[in-house]
């Protein structure tokens, strides 16, 4: 079913942008991209500094602010692309259809990606409606493991600065002797997938486990 929802979106938001025209649509495509990453990076640290160490409202925040940073990042960039530029850019009819639905199927594309990387923070079971952590989801592509590691590689690289503050992981040499160390160990969906866990897990065992009333001893006999 996370398939078939996760194809919808795509082939709505292209539909939606293509009809921007080749202008409007590489705007919003850069927008999305942009916004994407603003949000993946600012999330987490905002929900920590709102709610320090308060799990319980941590895990069902967590969605609503990382998609909450996301669309008012794209409506905010938008809007300024079309305050900057409020003309559109003539282009040959050929070069118009590629480019609209071109950056139209790039933009859905990233912001399924998103979505479903996003799914992971969601306070729901550890699996659900065929989601499932481990899984390379929307018919075998894995579009929430191509957007982490875009995002671990530019924060890693490109937006890197000192002190170093990347996206996901912590810093630690380890690796075989002779070999290269690995440094970086990210562990978002796999962190994520087991608070989902856990807060399931209580649920379950809550509902299976009910508390069992002792019967009293019998007159007479010993109270074992």
């Amino acid at each position: 079913m996370i398939d078939a929802l996760l194809l919808i979106i795509l082939a709505v938001v292209t539909y939606m942008v293509a009809g921007e025209g080749a202008w409007g649509a590489a705007i919003t495509c850069i927008s999305v991209i942009l916004a994407g990453m603003f949000a993946m990076n600012f999330f987490e640290p905002i929900c920590n500094s709102l709610l320090g160490s308060d799990y319980y409202w941590q895990a069902r925040l967590d969605l609503v602010v990382l998609v909450g940073l996301f669309a008012a990042a794209v409506a905010g960039l938008r809007a300024g692309a079309d305050y900057l530029s409020p003309t559109y850019i003539g282009v040959h009819r050929m070069l118009h259809e590629g480019a609209r639905w071109g950056c139209g199927l790039l933009t859905g594309y990233v912001t399924m990606a998103f979505l479903l990387t996003a799914l992971h923070t969601a306070a729901l079971d550890r699996e659900f409606i065929g989601f499932k952590a481990e899984r390379a989801n929307f018919f075998q592509t894995s579009p929430d493991r191509q957007w982490l590691g875009f995002t671990q590689w530019t924060t890693e690289r490109v937006f890197c600065k000192s002190p170093a503050r990347i996206f996901d992981g912590p810093v630690i040499e380890l690796g075989e002797p002779g070999a290269v160390p690995n440094k970086v160990w990210p562990s978002f969906p796999i962190r994520y997938a087991t608070r989902r866990e856990r807060g399931a897990g209580a649920a379950v065992a809550t509902k299976q486990t009910p508390v069992q009333p002792v019967a009293p001893p019998k007159a007479g006999g010993p109270a074992f």
